[in-house]
């Protein structure tokens, strides 16, 4: 019989314990405020659907990003290399000036923030905002983007960023 998890069943420390073990890739979604850029890194990115090409992440809405996102037509979803665990931690840092000096970025098509050295990009419209508990469910599709960066995935497992080994 198997032994029981930390915390108690349903708790949000069990649910913590257990996607701790899951391997994550990592994220950063941009989009534009009132003509400024803003971001965050994510680990809820999904593909939901191919035909048409939507795809899904959560965001808190106490999060800094939250007001941007919730008022957001459309959104950069850009896909991190294991040599950016920088930029990934910027972009995770409360309080931090995510574009600043050495964060390398563009406008892109309707004004969303792209990111330099990224594996891949998209640019997405957003098309729900599905509510889910202290969070939302981002949902949107791929209008543009590119899949052409060079290297390998960072990924996030046991509390940190990693990258894949041979």
């Amino acid at each position: 019989m198997p032994t029981a998890a930390p915390g108690l069943p349903g708790s949000p420390d069990l649910l913590r314990s257990v996607f701790r073990r899951h391997a994550a890739g990592v994220a950063v979604i941009t989009a534009e405020d009132g003509g400024s850029p803003v971001g965050f890194t994510a680990t809820s990115l999904n593909s939901v659907s191919a035909d048409p090409p939507l795809l899904s992440f959560t965001i808190a809405t106490g999060a800094s990003s939250w007001p941007a996102i919730r008022d957001s037509e459309y959104l950069g979803v850009h896909i991190l290399g294991e040599h950016q665990q920088d930029l990934a931690g910027l972009f995770a840092r409360s309080g931090a000036d995510r574009f600043g000096p050495g964060t390398g970025w563009s406008e892109g098509l309707y004004g969303v923030p792209v990111l330099d050295g990224v594996l891949a990009w998209l640019v997405c419209r957003v098309v729900a905002r599905v509510p889910a508990g202290a969070h939302r469910v981002i949902i949107a599709e791929a209008v543009a983007g590119d899949p052409a960066g060079e290297g390998r995935p960072l990924l996030y497992h046991q509390g940190r960023f990693n990258a894949l080994r041979d």
